[in-house]
This record gives C-alpha cells, structure tokens and sequence, in this order.
C-alpha cells in the first residue's frame, strides 16, 4: 500500500482518506437506524478492503449522527480501532433560535466538542483533530490551553486545521507547543483557485483569483499534509449527467473518460491520480460511501499520469489556456 509521502506523524495511514459525511442519514435530529448502521458496517468494509484505514470525521456532520453510527461499529468490533487512524474537526457551530450559524475556537467549545466526539465514536482518543474553519473571534491562547489539555490527557495525539491560509497556521502555531500537521482544502478540477494563484502571478487574470498566496508553499515547507476535500467533484467526471453543465466541465469529462479507457482504470482513479500528481502529495480525502466508489478510488494509487496528461486535464479544467 502507498502511503503519505510528505507526512511522518502517520507512516502507516493511507495515501487515500475515507470522508465520513455520508453516514447517519440526513442532517436532523431523527434518530440513527438499523439501515444507517448497515450503511456505516459496509462503508467501513469496503474501505479497509480497498487498503484506506484513514477515516475523516466532523462533529456536525449529520449532525452527530455520522460519529454515532462509526462509533456504533467500532462498538460491535472493538479490535478494530488500533488498525484505523480517525481524524475528527470541531469549530462550525449550528443556528439556535436567533443565533446563526457561527465559528468558534473558545477553550470550553474545543473540549466540549472534543468530549462529545470520543463518546460519539466510542474512543478514548483522535489521532487527530482539525479546526473546521477560521474562527475571527479566535484567541489563539485558548486554542493552546485546549490542545495542551487535550494531548496532556491523551484524547488528542496530534493536531491540524481546515481551510486557514499560510499567514492564519502561522500566526496560530506561533502559539502552540504542538505543530500543526494538516490543512485540508477544497482542492480539484472544480476548484483550481490553490494552482491559479501560483501559474497566474504577474498577470491580471491573477486577480479574479480567490486563493491566498503562499499558503501551498507554506504547507510543503512546514511538513504539513495537504488533504483535499471535495475532490471527487461531485461526480461530473465521473459518470454524473453533465447536460447543462459548462463546456469547461463536459469537455474535461470527456477527457477523463478517455484517460481511463487508455490507462485501464476508473474514472475516479484518474480524477484522484491528477491531484496526487502534484508534488505536494496532497491526500484526497473521497465523500463516497459508496462500495464500487471506493474500490474506483483506491485504483489512482496504481497509475501515475504524465505531465502532459496532467497538463491536459488542468487546462481543460481551466477552460481556458494558461497565459
């Protein structure tokens, strides 16, 4: 099996993670079933069969439900915990009656959160633990006590973020004792604005570019895995209607498909195999709780794809040349 070129927190986690967004049913407050369980049984199956032993979770996802039902397996299998790696987010709190949707990377969030996660997942710890998204609120001492308190108590081994640019890891590791050891992004051929911003300096195209700059180089050079939410692109490239979609994204489909009966491999595994391509050894992290999905998936790690080839879904991606 390949394993994360980059990382050496995790020499023996998957080159490819396992999202768990897709498990517990819908995002309300009914309760997990018999079918939900299943579902969570098969998933995990499917897989450690196809060598991914990385399992992405979040605290809302479903909220809660997705942890409930894993940890519900984890439950009926209990040996089955040392052979995985979990990774689980906190900070996204939901709407209450007039309160919105909002962040929060308070001390008392973080381990209440964190709390609710372990017993959700019936663990006694995470090996790791990412800050959802950029809390403007953030005192980054709090943030340091909750991770002190956290290692200290052996719930948390390592940690990371989700969604911060270079200068937020940098202004927030500047307080920690513990290094931060992930970024996951939104990162694919939907979502090229992280390679754009690179390609399109000097140019004004460059502009129109929602990226911030350096934070790919900030990453690589602070040994922090790169994980790739999003990646599979909601299926458009892989076997989804594109009728009415943009020429950009038919003519890519069509480009992939064409990959794939040249390389032998599924159309996932060349939609994973170009972000995996690039030096930075990003690790996907795939939504799919589908069995057939996964198994597509795992096939990126036997094909790698040439430059050109890779140069031909980007621009295709594009949808226009590069400058």
């Amino acid at each position: 099996m390949n394993r994360i070129p980059l990382t050496i927190f995790l020499p023996e986690a998957s080159r490819i993670a396992a999202g768990c967004m897709g498990l517990g049913g819908d995002w309300d407050n009914s309760p997990v079933s018999k079918d939900h369980m299943m579902q969570a049984h098969q998933f995990l199956d499917s897989a450690l069969e196809s060598g991914i032993n990385f399992f992405d979770h979040a605290d809302i996802y479903t909220r809660g439900k997705a942890e409930q039902v894993f940890g519900g397996v984890l439950a009926e299998r209990p040996g089955l915990r040392e052979d995985i790696f979990l990774q689980s987010k906190c900070g996204i709190r939901f709407a209450e009656g007039r309160v919105p949707n909002r962040y929060d990377f308070s001390q008392d969030w973080i381990l209440h959160s964190v709390e609710n996660s372990l017993t959700r997942l019936n663990t006694d710890y995470l090996d790791l633990l990412l800050l959802h998204r950029p809390d403007p609120l953030m005192q980054p001492e709090e943030v340091a006590e909750a991770f002190h308190q956290l290692q200290k108590d052996g719930k948390v081994k390592h940690f990371g973020v989700s969604n911060m640019n270079g200068h937020q890891i940098k202004y927030l590791q500047s307080f920690l004792d513990q290094p931060i050891v992930v970024n996951q992004l939104q990162m694919g051929l939907t979502h090229l604005d992280w390679l754009d911003e690179g390609v399109l300096v000097n140019h004004a195209e460059g502009q129109a570019v929602s990226f911030t700059p350096g934070t790919i180089e900030y990453c690589r050079s602070h040994n922090i895995q790169l994980q790739a939410w999003g990646c599979l692109s909601k299926g458009v490239f892989t076997g989804k209607d594109v009728h009415g979609e943009s020429e950009a994204i038919q003519e890519t489909a069509s480009l992939v498909n064409a990959f794939s009966e040249e390389l032998g491999v599924s159309r996932e595994a060349i939609v994973l195999a170009w972000l995996m391509r690039h030096p930075a050894g990003i690790q996907p992290v795939i939504g799919t709780t589908n069995a057939q999905r996964i198994k597509a998936c795992r096939e990126a790690e036997t094909i790698e794809l040439s430059r050109e080839q890779w140069y031909q879904l980007y621009v295709s991606a594009r949808g226009r040349m590069l400058p």
